[in-house]
């Protein structure tokens, strides 16, 4: 039975994350690093995680269903189908990567989410002017995005963003429904693979899934209050401080 610190910690922790992911993305920069502070190896870690912050994007694809529609020539159904398989894929890799060898690979995979928080949405806007992506190019695009969501899934929201961006003609705010609903196929799907195989920890996931759904309210009703330069200043300085602590107890 954890202890009344434990459970406030990952209830915390939810909370937290689940308003980062409500108003900016990047919640898993609060939930892993308090997993691991409670004694979670980091992979076990990285798959509760995954399924506390699941019902919060899970809602959000399911307020966005009526915006849905075939994205750049590829039906929905499809990049579901491809994200789904990658993301099965993603989380089977996790589940056969060694605790040591993912202690090393953390701190690199979130300084690539922070630089893709940092920089995407401008990167995005210089390759969108430069270039468009094909069907073909999209498909594969979200294999790679699925096997990441189902793998890590860090900054994923951002990725998909600035990946989806080069797409000729689509506004940014008519992103909103496909990207969550990638987002929320790719949690389902890894979270099946983590709960068959016995990866999560349940006593710290559930205070922490009922913090990400509170979190994930108050997060998107505070994102209409606060301007977008405050969300983004702490958005990135969360990542950034995150970022450095994983990298010094990896390396340090």
């Amino acid at each position: 039975m954890p202890d009344l610190p434990s459970l406030a910690l990952s209830f915390a922790a939810g909370v937290v994350g689940g308003a980062m992911n409500a108003l900016a993305g990047g919640g898993t920069f609060a939930t892993l690093p308090a997993l691991i502070a409670l004694g979670l190896p980091a992979n076990t870690a990285n798959a509760t995680s995954n399924v506390a912050l699941l019902p919060g994007a899970a809602a959000s694809a399911w307020t966005f269903r009526g915006e849905l529609g075939p994205l750049g020539g590829v039906p929905v159904a499809m990049l579901a189908g491809i994200t789904f398989a990658g993301a099965i894929a993603g989380s089977l890799l996790l589940v056969w990567t060694p605790t040591a060898t993912f202690d090393l690979l953390i701190p690199w995979l979130l300084l690539f989410a922070f630089l893709v928080i940092a920089f995407g949405k401008r990167a995005a806007a210089w390759l969108h002017a430069r270039a468009a992506i094909g069907p073909r190019s999209l498909v594969a695009a979200q294999a790679m995005l699925g096997v990441y969501g189902g793998y890590f899934g860090g900054g994923v929201g951002l990725i998909t963003t600035a990946i989806y961006g080069l797409l000729a003609g689509i506004a940014p705010r008519a992103l909103f429904a496909p990207r969550t609903l990638m987002l929320a196929i790719a949690n389902a799907a890894a979270a099946c693979v983590f709960v068959a195989v016995g990866m999560v920890a349940w006593a710290a996931c559930l205070p922490m899934l009922v913090g990400a759904v509170i979190g994930g309210w108050a997060g998107a009703h505070l994102g209409l209050r606060l301007p977008a330069g405050a969300v983004r200043a702490w958005t990135l300085l969360v990542t950034a401080v995150t970022t450095g602590v994983f990298f010094w107890r990896a390396y340090g």
